[in-house]
């Protein structure tokens, strides 16, 4: 073999493990979650929002983002889910979003109750944490959005993302704080103290200033994962 021949060869004997490598750096990112995630998966999401915000850095090739909503879930539906969604899918980290269907149903006799909602919680964390899977928790953001607690199920929205926080902190793992997130913005910007519409158009589901939000506050956190 000639010179230039072996010095070709060699270089795209490099370039393919240079590939190799490439692709072994990208990381999957589940965001597991109800209905929030599952529409905040489509165009106009903070999902896609949060890609859109990957793609102005240097880090874009390490992620690969995934949504794994489904409408109604609870904390156990997620539980029964992960086999299916997050484990047999090789995720890397997963973003959970939950809470809100576990507060907001328990006015029509469903929901879930504090106890089983950290028990079922922590549960999960630990599932994660014995196949080495990153967990990001997340806050349940609001059931209405008056102002200065005056919404029907604010007492229990600040009591559930107490329980986020503190298995946060038990457990040493990121938190996207979206409960103070949403409760600092409704302040600053809802004059008219109205029910919906300011990051919400139904008192739950995002709008678009409310997919902005969650895009920035889980971005936050996410761009310091290595």
């Amino acid at each position: 073999m000639s010179e230039k021949l072996l010095l070709l060869a060699i270089f795209v004997v490099s370039m393919l493990l240079m590939a190799g490598n490439h692709r072994k750096k990208r990381k999957k990112i589940v965001f597991f979650g109800d209905s929030l995630t599952n529409f905040g998966s489509r165009p106009g999401g903070y999902i896609p929002r949060i890609l859109r915000m990957l793609k102005d850095t240097d880090i874009e090739y390490n992620f690969e983002l995934v949504g794994a909503g489904v409408n109604g879930n609870t904390v156990s539906d997620l539980y029964r889910r992960m086999d299916r969604d997050i484990l047999s899918k090789g995720a890397d980290i997963v973003v959970i979003f939950i809470g809100i269907n576990d507060i907001w149903h328990k006015v029509t006799g469903g929901g879930t109750d504090r106890e089983k909602f950290e028990t079922v919680y922590e549960a999960i964390i630990e599932k994660l944490e014995s196949v080495a899977i990153k967990a990001v928790l997340c806050t349940p953001t609001v059931i209405g959005e008056k102002l200065h607690y005056t919404n029907e199920q604010d007492a229990d929205v600040e009591l559930y993302s107490e329980i986020v926080r503190n298995l946060a902190l038990k457990y040493d793992l990121p938190l996207v704080d979206l409960r103070k997130a949403f409760f600092d913005y409704i302040n600053a910007n809802n004059v008219e103290n109205a029910e919906y519409n300011i990051l919400t158009y139904d008192r739950v589901h995002l709008n678009n200033n409310g997919n902005q939000l969650v895009a920035e506050e889980m971005w936050k956190v996410l761009q310091q994962i290595k």
